[in-house]
């Protein structure tokens, strides 16, 4: 196994026209963060960015964590985060040590059932957490 050569990715959070969510990338600790809200311009652009390093952390075969704190999100931030999705199942299909925690505001069905479409879609086994508002 070796270790990764990446840097840490982090996006800080922005909310103006657009909303980008706060992503923090840790290859030293196999640790990712996305939270917020995403609704963006350009939105591909932003979430190939991110599939682009976890492709990149995912040759190094280190165990992953990834916590989704995502308050909201647009049709198209949804498709982004399924790719990150189908990235991790492949990874973890390859024999990849995978943890994927989906953190919800405990009154927000819509995100609850977001979670769970992904889950059905990806078979990833995803941990529900509800959170307090």
């Amino acid at each position: 196994m070796s270790k990764s050569t990446l840097d840490i990715l982090e996006i800080k959070g922005e909310k103006d026209t657009f909303y980008t969510p706060h992503v923090y990338f840790d290859p030293n600790e196999g640790y990712c963060l996305l939270e917020g809200e995403s609704y963006l311009e350009n939105t591909w652009e932003f979430y190939e960015h991110l599939c682009s390093w976890l492709r990149e952390y995912t040759k190094t075969q280190q165990p992953i964590t990834v916590d989704f704190k995502m308050v909201y999100f647009n049709t198209s931030s949804s498709k982004g985060i399924l790719e990150i999705l189908l990235l991790l199942k492949d990874y973890e299909d390859r024999g990849g040590e995978v943890k994927i925690n989906w953190y919800y505001p405990e009154e927000d069905d819509d995100i609850l059932e977001e979670a769970e479409d992904f889950i059905e879609d990806t078979q990833l086994d995803i941990e529900l957490i509800p959170q307090p508002e």
